[in-house]
């Protein structure tokens, strides 16, 4: 009679430790990539003092036009009020990033709106000299 040698199987760690590293760094890079990056190439003025600003929530462009943009879409100022009171006004930071040939008088406009709007964190987005 023969016996059979019963054997433990073995967990073998440097293969799965290999796997959760490749998961992680897969994970990161699609989360990377999920960052919304898009937006319309603007001609922005150059400042020889422009520092980084905190993130944003809403990113408004202001064209040479006059029209105010925000996601890729057209928004009059009243709409623009109303959509910044939907959220807490207070903790909504505004980056407007105009032209380099946008009209002054528009941009105090839409600093107005998100003034009345009860905005008190606005930014101007200028690129380094």
């Amino acid at each position: 009679m023969q016996y059979l040698e019963m054997r433990k199987g073995r967990v073998e760690i440097i293969p799965m430790i290999d796997i959760m590293l490749f998961l992680l760094i897969f994970f990161i890079m699609v989360t990377i990539h999920m960052i919304p990056t898009q937006g319309l190439p603007a001609q922005m003025p150059g400042s020889s003092t422009a520092r980084d600003l905190p993130k944003p929530k809403v990113v408004l462009t202001l064209r040479q036009s006059g029209a105010v943009e925000t996601d890729g879409h057209t928004i009059s100022l009243p709409d623009l009020e109303a959509r910044l009171r939907q959220g807490d006004p207070a903790e909504t930071q505004v980056t407007i990033a105009a032209d380099k040939g946008a009209d002054i008088q528009a941009l105090v406009k839409v600093m107005d709106a998100c003034r009345h709007a009860g905005v008190s964190a606005i930014g101007l987005a200028a690129k380094p000299e």
